[in-house]
């Protein structure tokens, strides 16, 4: 993902309007604060869309293997994700999200860091075994949802979200991150990102 859209997505929290005016990715189109994107699978980033295009893009009426409707939805697990299973899936930090890449056809776990996201394969036979536990996981939409983990500092947050979500949590680590752990304000930033989830999560929706 370029500098421009990470710095995007870092300064536009999900509860904040945006400063100036955006245009959708696609045709130009100015935008309102709130608006859909679109997941482009060559390159991985996150594109703006107006709400035609993201009509257009809807139940894969268009775009075919190029680009994706990022979907809304946004579930609290609450502490569904045992720790063993999740140690089982080899990821060495606290703070990480597992996204199904129809790409590399392989489930990915990333993980925000001061460079960027890095990657790391999921054995399949624990994702299954997570999946088995969690049956809500096999709803997963590949490369456009995520399961969203943080356990660190004593943190229990497990969610179902949206890609782009995930985009702007790393972003907003990249930005604020300093010295070896982040610094205070790195983990104010991660703090605050969840907040903004408990503010617009739907609790019917609960996992």
């Amino acid at each position: 993902m370029n500098t421009s859209t990470l710095r995007r997505l870092a300064q536009r929290p999900a509860t904040r309007q945006a400063a100036e005016t955006e245009r959708c990715d696609l045709c130009a189109e100015p935008l309102p604060p709130e608006h859909r994107h679109l997941l482009d699978l060559a390159t991985g980033q996150a594109e703006c869309a107006c709400r035609a295009c993201a009509i257009l893009f809807d139940r894969g009426q268009a775009g075919g293997d190029h680009y994706r409707l990022i979907p809304e939805r946004r579930l609290a697990l609450r502490d569904a994700v045992d720790g063993r299973l999740w140690a089982a899936l080899g990821i060495p930090v606290d703070l990480a999200f597992v996204v199904h890449d129809s790409v590399a056809e392989r489930v990915m776990a990333r993980y925000p860091s001061p460079g960027g996201l890095i990657a790391h394969a999921v054995a399949p036979d624990a994702w299954e075994l997570l999946v088995a536990a969690i049956p809500v996981l096999a709803t997963l939409e590949p490369d456009v949802e995520a399961l969203l983990v943080d356990t660190a500092r004593g943190a229990s947050e497990q969610w179902i979200v949206p890609i782009d979500d995930c985009f702007r949590l790393s972003a907003r680590l990249r930005e604020h991150w300093t010295g070896f752990t982040g610094g205070e304000t790195v983990w104010e930033e991660i703090a605050g990102f969840f907040a903004e989830l408990h503010e617009r999560h739907d609790p019917k929706g609960e996992g």
